[in-house]
């Protein structure tokens, strides 16, 4: 199998894991708080990611860090609490988790964006009607009908633009750190931070320790796929192939969540809604392939020159 099959294969893999996160995310929440949710579901991820550290014996480059790498988790880890945690209030806010799961393609936006602005990256006309398809998918996803502008969106989408800004800013961070940081820490320093501030909040608010039994399963179910699974093919894609590919792949993960929030709720977004989603994910699409010719027309002109 070459690199690129394999790094395809992996982020499929991970939206496929995403989009029960999605699912099985909104349904312990319905149950319990989300300082609650956050304890355990991190908590377990810091468990899958460790079982799977020490069998690769992975565990051994955390002694070799230097000093710049702890500073560069640290930033991602910091981001990732921020994002994370304004993520999964839109998963609790939001009726549908479909919508979320349409508006998370903003990220590539943002991505985008940032590249411009941090990395004084160019971009072209792919990546303009990317800009463009997304910012008019978010708005059908986002507009709840009423002209009225206290009541003009969809109540909790706000966190799902502000999470996307924030995953934006790690990615970058990542992508430019990930050969020099294996994927397994990444994930594992990921799920600490979030542990950590999980348990910190859940003294604030002086929550329980118990949960419900039927919240605890779908925690167990969705930590699997999400902490571990899903953020480690993330960061894994990226050894195998571009963010541009990976970025296309996972935009798939919507179909996922669609469905899923159809047979487990037995809920649909709006037509408006789903046409939002399908702009959004166009918008990926065409973000994603101008990153790529941009960057096989820079290889082209290294190679000349």
């Amino acid at each position: 199998m070459n690199k690129e099959v394999k790094g395809i294969l992996i982020s499929l893999l991970g939206a496929v894991a995403v989009s029960n996160v999605y699912i099985f995310s909104k349904a312990a929440l319905q149950e319990i708080h989300l300082a609650q949710f956050g304890f355990y579901w991190f908590g377990l991820g810091i468990i899958w990611n460790l079982l799977y550290s020490l069998k690769g014996r992975k565990i051994k480059t955390i002694r070799s860090l230097k000093p710049k790498t702890a500073w560069v988790l640290i930033a991602i880890g910091l981001l990732e609490v921020g994002g994370t945690t304004l993520f999964f209030t839109s998963i609790q806010i939001v009726e549908n988790p479909a919508i979320v799961s349409f508006l998370a393609n903003f990220n590539p936006f943002f991505i985008t964006f940032l590249g411009i602005v941090i990395l004084k990256e160019k971009f072209g006309k792919y990546e303009i009607a990317g800009i463009i398809f997304t910012l008019a998918g978010a708005f059908l996803i986002s507009f709840k009908g009423n002209t009225d502008m206290s009541k003009f969106l969809v109540q909790g989408t706000e966190y799902v633009f502000a999470s996307a800004l924030l995953f934006g800013l790690a990615a970058i961070i990542a992508k430019k750190n990930i050969m020099t940081v294996d994927p397994v820490i990444l994930s594992i320093s990921r799920s600490v931070f979030l542990f950590t501030f999980s348990f910190i909040m859940l003294c604030i608010y002086c929550k329980s320790f118990m949960i419900p039994s039927s919240a605890a399963l779908n925690i167990v179910i969705g930590s699997l796929l999400g902490p571990f699974l899903t953020v480690f093919a993330s960061y894994l894609s990226l050894k195998y192939i571009g963010a541009g590919k990976a970025s296309i792949v996972r935009s798939s993960r919507s179909f996922f969540v669609l469905l899923g929030a159809y047979l487990y709720f037995d809920t649909l977004p709006y037509d408006y809604q789903i046409m939002g989603g399908i702009l959004t994910i166009a918008g990926v699409i065409l973000i994603s392939l101008g990153n790529m010719f941009r960057n096989r027309k820079l290889q082209k002109t290294r190679v000349n020159s």
